[in-house]
């Protein structure tokens, strides 16, 4: 009978101290400040919102906007990735006219394919591979008719990903007053371009060294590019994708990490500095793990 009542005084004192029953509540994760005028991260596998910060907020994209213009090109039916394009003086051209904009500096007679360019164009984000990109998968006549209907084939691949808040006036993000996304929209875009095999490959890559023909018919090492995204190297399971400045965008990075299983895809638009965007995304990257 003693040890009876020993056994219940012993389980009721456990009861009463909490050790049997419920575990107590976790203390809820404090959600981080950001500089960042628009933020959004969501779990890939769930699609579930994480983070919020003005998501639905129509902004100036600058070169995230070659998210979509690899997506577009690696969408093409029957794409040869070994196809050469010959680079044109005009590519070359367009990046003295916007003031040396970010470029891969291809050289004008080179036979480059479009895996190379693919590369050239998310790596040191080069508006000369965005265009020679556009004015190859672009149809028409000209030029100008080409890169309008690539820029058109933009918008419609927007609107059948439902990305309702964006519309892309620009090849690259060096916009005419039209170029603009939103942090959700441009995250459901990572999304669904990260489901490309040859995109991801692509955007997870640090640095990327290739030999081209140039119009002498002699090889040449174009080179090395180095990934301008600042979480790859530097934040533990980052796997993309790819950065944005300007004047009207300021810092814009959108990201994408797996840790465990686990994969998160976010962007920040409109960082205060170039530092800030990569503060902004680990920020929003380690709050997406404990939520």
């Amino acid at each position: 009978m003693r040890r009876a009542a020993a056994v219940v005084v012993t389980t009721g004192a456990m009861i009463a101290t909490g050790v049997l029953g419920s575990a107590p509540a976790q203390a809820a994760v404090a959600k981080p400040t950001i500089t960042a005028v628009g933020g959004y991260v969501m779990n890939n596998g769930s699609g579930k919102s994480l983070f919020t910060k003005n998501s639905t907020k129509k902004l100036s994209t600058g070169s995230t906007t070659k998210i979509m213009t690899a997506l577009v090109v690696l969408s093409q039916s029957n794409l040869n990735l070994d196809k050469k394009v010959t680079i044109q003086k005009a590519y070359s051209d367009y990046i003295v006219a916007n003031n040396y904009a970010s470029n891969a500096k291809l050289i004008v007679g080179d036979k480059v394919t479009v895996r190379q360019l693919l590369y050239g164009l998310m790596l040191p984000s080069g508006c000369d591979a965005a265009y020679a990109l556009a004015d190859t998968y672009g149809s028409g006549s000209t030029r100008s008719a080409r890169v309008k209907s690539f820029i058109s084939k933009m918008n419609k691949k927007a609107s059948s990903l439902g990305l309702t808040n964006t519309h892309f006036d620009s090849f690259d993000g060096i916009g005419n007053g039209n170029n603009y996304s939103t942090a959700k929209d441009l995250t459901k875009l990572a999304s669904a371009a990260m489901k490309n095999g040859n995109f991801k490959a692509v955007v997870k890559t640090k640095s990327y060294t290739a030999k081209t023909i140039t119009k002498t018919g002699a090889t040449r090492t174009m080179g090395a590019w180095t990934n301008t995204n600042p979480l790859l190297g530097s934040y533990s399971g980052t796997i993309g994708v790819k950065t944005g400045s300007g004047p009207e965008s300021k810092f814009c990075l959108v990201f994408a990490a797996t840790r465990n299983g686990k994969t998160l895809i976010g962007t920040v638009l409109a960082s205060s500095t170039i530092d800030n965007r990569a503060v902004d995304a680990k920020k929003l990257l380690n709050y997406g793990w404990q939520v």
